[in-house]
């Protein structure tokens, strides 16, 4: 069995020979990880520079066996550009400025909103995203690797995170709160992007259309289920059923995090069929195993919070096994950490997630 294989048995929710995995990297985690494995040697200084925002292909991924690649389109490109220094405005208008942790990690912020003065949605012209070569990358990936991985083309930071991006948080959040005609205008006005590019990532074969809004804290939804249902559903209905007529066999992702329980069950209604990434601190990754597990394939669950970055690999080691125990059975089941691997965390640590998956995550499987 190939990787591909085994990533499409799993989201069909059959049992492949083993857990797929896969992981994604802050900048400086990605950078330990490389020098660790010496593949410069193999791939030149390229690969340290690689964006991490999935532009490109991911040759880090390829080396340490991922299941499925992830090739990525929209405003998620727009997080690290430039020299890690200033700030720049992204193809969306959006100004970001890179800021630096005491300990030298460096991450993007916004700093100012282009529609924050916004009256008439009419007025914001968005990027093309009919432009074909904007899917060279894809392309390239599913000619060099996709009779032997499972292909996801990712477009997150989708609708409503876009939104605020472009309104600002608090502006943003008081028009959802008071000017419904404006949302649904605004909203409407932005999924063309996503429906363009779903679209056409649809045509190109890939396996999965991943799309990802934020809409959880640890505890609560950021909006009530109801307000989210009102505005929110109705687009995301729309944009998958028209990518599943042009490729039935897609399937597609959804990410949040932090805590989306109630809004689960409308997700599937509308045609979710894997799930990203059950944080445990915000959702017990069992619980929706148990409840959604027949309709829904889990991606992720592995605590990136504390235990990847605080904790010791056999901490790691012991959070793998747990959450293949609760998840694995049936398949439906993709492991991962819940974001991106943090700047702290240690290559012991990386190292030792892989290897638990891969020693431990052989199928048949049984729950405890």
């Amino acid at each position: 069995m190939n990787r591909k294989e085994r990533f499409l048995k799993a989201i069909n929710h059959e049992e492949p020979d083993r857990v797929p995995y896969d992981t994604r990297f802050t900048p400086e985690a990605r950078i330990k990880l490389i020098e660790h494995f010496e593949l410069t040697k193999k791939y030149g200084d390229s690969i340290r520079t690689i964006s991490t925002n999935g532009a490109e292909v991911d040759y880090l991924a390829v080396e340490m066996g991922h299941d499925f690649l992830l090739t990525h389109l929209g405003p998620i490109t727009g997080y690290y550009q430039g020299d890690g220094s200033g700030t720049y405005a992204d193809e969306f208008g959006i100004v970001r400025r890179w800021v630096r942790t005491p300990d030298g990690a460096a991450f993007t912020e916004i700093v100012d909103p282009p529609l924050k003065t916004l009256e008439d949605v009419k007025a914001y012209a968005l990027p093309d995203f009919e432009d074909e070569r904007r899917y060279d990358t894809a392309r390239q990936v599913i000619k060099e690797f996709g009779r032997d991985f499972g292909i996801m083309a990712g477009i997150p930071c989708t609708l409503f995170e876009l939104a605020w991006y472009l309104r600002g948080m608090q502006r943003f959040l008081m028009d959802w709160a008071s000017e419904k005609e404006f949302v649904h205008d605004y909203l409407n006005k932005l999924k063309r992007w996503v429906l363009v590019a779903g679209n056409i990532f649809a045509e190109l074969g890939v396996d999965v259309i991943w799309i990802g809004d934020d809409v959880g804290d640890q505890q609560h939804m950021l909006v009530s289920p109801e307000s989210w249902r009102e505005y929110i559903k109705p687009i995301y209905t729309e944009l998958f059923a028209s990518w599943k007529r042009v490729s039935p066999n897609v399937k597609v992702a959804f990410h949040s995090d932090g805590y989306i329980e109630p809004i689960i069950p409308d997700l599937i209604e509308i045609g979710v069929d894997i799930l990203n990434p059950i944080q445990p601190t915000c959702t017990d990754p069992e619980f929706v195993k148990e409840k959604y597990g027949d309709r829904l394939t889990l991606w992720g669950t592995v605590d990136n919070q504390h235990v990847m970055p605080l904790g010791t690999p056999d901490d790691v080691e012991q959070e793998v096994k747990l959450r293949i125990r609760q998840c694995a059975a049936g398949g439906g089941f993709l492991i991962s950490p819940t974001h991106r691997i943090q700047p702290q965390t240690s290559v012991e640590n990386i190292v030792r997630f892989y290897e638990t998956v891969k020693e431990c995550g052989t199928y048949p499987i049984e729950r405890y």
